[in-house]
């Protein structure tokens, strides 16, 4: 679809008696007066904004300032040509009802992630929004064809380029922690893949593989989100996340996203609406077949209940998520699964025992948990801290402070605020034992370690 001119631009730039070269100077030195450093635009900028092109915020307001300076009367980007658009605050909080709806959010929200707005930084996670979009995702019927007529022909090259950036993202966020590579994520999606489900032609089996796609890469924006403790940002991918795979037609994919929200909820000391998510996992799970994420869920359930006191629901759930653990095909499964394996199922036991404070079997998992793959740093750090909490409630201090030593050491190299978190909660459950020897020597270690 052809933009229409902007005439009214048009007009302005030749009342001002600006060349386009020098109008694109005058902004970008107004921005940096601003606060808006970096602005790159020159003539040919100028030009596309001419024929149609709406720059980013906050040029239109940049230029409207430019003009009245010049022209000696107030001058809105209104009269540019480039009416203010609006961005609702609760963005990305609804489940959409459709699938134009759920595009036109979703890429909204990466934009405006790329901008950095303020009302998203500082967005709260709202327990109502998750459980809604829960609830959309499980009564909601069947998804119309997701297709669209745009210019671009959406292939199955472009499809595969996303499954690839997400593969190398997620094992780059394995390594190094979500702060280290989440905007480049969060460019892609709007860069890249906004122009395939906005703009692009697509039939229903291009479209759905699409909407599968960008549901993985949209997840692991908000996990990376969750990562940083960003959680109502998080939570926003995460629903829109579930929407596109609503989109899809993918329950596996949709249960995990569900497990996901479980997850966060759980960490954030949301043991109720945690167990709400975990049981509304587990029916899609149920309904995709899939015996791994079926026994992830359970094992949410069981946190879930370790975090609410009941020891003998948690125990039940336990149980079922063996049984479903054993039950699992992985040769079956799809590859965003395979991180859950047997290291990744008793690092959930060991979470729930030491949440319980069941030391002895809390230690047991852990050391299991640790026979995982080494390309999980992040992980380990966790795995190590569980380690760590487990032998200090069984009174071994000593191992306890080495356990911690080495969460300590991995955590230095991570961009995780989350593990940040678990740095600190260590500190907190070895403060009674703060003059002891071996705690002493741990500060000392930890003080010679890159802030953590």
């Amino acid at each position: 679809m052809e933009r229409e001119a902007n005439r009214l631009l048009q007009q302005l730039i030749a009342e001002a008696g600006f060349s386009h070269k020098g109008l694109a100077r005058r902004l970008n030195d107004l921005g940096t007066a601003r606060g808006t450093p970096g602005l790159k635009y020159d003539h040919s900028s100028v030009l596309r904004w001419i024929g149609g092109q709406r720059p980013r915020d906050p040029v239109p307001c940049l230029l409207a300032e430019i003009f009245a300076l010049r022209l000696g009367r107030p001058v809105s980007p209104e009269d540019l040509g480039m009416p203010a658009v609006s961005t609702p605050l609760d963005l990305g909080q609804e489940f959409t009802h459709t699938w134009q709806e759920g595009v036109s959010t979703v890429t909204a929200l990466w934009r405006a992630d790329v901008e950095r707005r303020r009302f998203l930084l500082d967005s709260t996670f709202a327990i109502g929004a998750g459980s809604v979009g829960a609830l959309r995702w499980l009564t909601f019927p069947p998804e119309g064809r997701p297709s669209a007529s745009g210019r671009r022909r959406v292939g199955m090259a472009d499809i595969a380029a996303i499954h690839e950036v997400t593969r190398s993202f997620g094992e780059l966020d394995n390594r190094f922690g979500g702060g280290r590579v989440r905007s480049a994520v969060v460019k892609y999606l709007d860069t890249a893949v906004n122009p395939l489900l906005r703009d692009g032609s697509y039939g229903e089996i291009a479209g759905k593989e699409l909407a599968a796609a960008a549901a993985e890469l949209t997840r692991l924006a908000g996990w990376m989100a969750y990562d940083l403790e960003q959680h109502g940002l998080a939570q926003r991918y995460l629903i829109q996340a579930l929407r596109l795979a609503r989109g899809a037609g993918d329950h596996g994919l949709g249960g995990e996203i569900l497990a996901g929200m479980s997850h966060q909820a759980i960490y954030m000391g949301q043991p109720a609406h945690a167990l709400d998510l975990a049981r509304a996992a587990q029916q899609s799970a149920e309904r995709s077949g899939l015996q791994t994420l079926m026994a992830s869920c359970h094992a949410l359930e069981a946190h879930a209940h370790a975090g609410l006191g009941d020891a003998n629901s948690c125990g039940a759930a336990l149980h079922q998520a063996e049984l479903a653990f054993d039950r699992r095909k992985p040769e079956e499964e799809p590859d965003w699964l395979a991180y859950f394996d047997e290291a990744y199922l008793a690092a959930k036991f060991s979470h729930c025992f030491r949440d319980l404070g069941q030391g002895e079997r809390a230690v047991g998992q852990a050391r299991r948990s640790l026979e995982m793959d080494g390309r999980f740093v992040r992980g380990r750090m966790f795995n190590l801290s569980l380690l760590a909490a487990g032998l200090l409630q069984c009174g071994e201090l000593e191992e306890a402070c080495t356990a911690a030593g080495d969460a300590l050491a991995l955590a230095s190299d991570l961009q995780s605020v989350r593990t940040r978190s678990y740095a600190a909660d260590l500190r907190r459950r070895l403060e009674p034992y703060r003059t002891t020897g071996p705690v002493i020597a741990l500060n000392e270690q930890a003080r010679e370690l890159s802030p953590v």
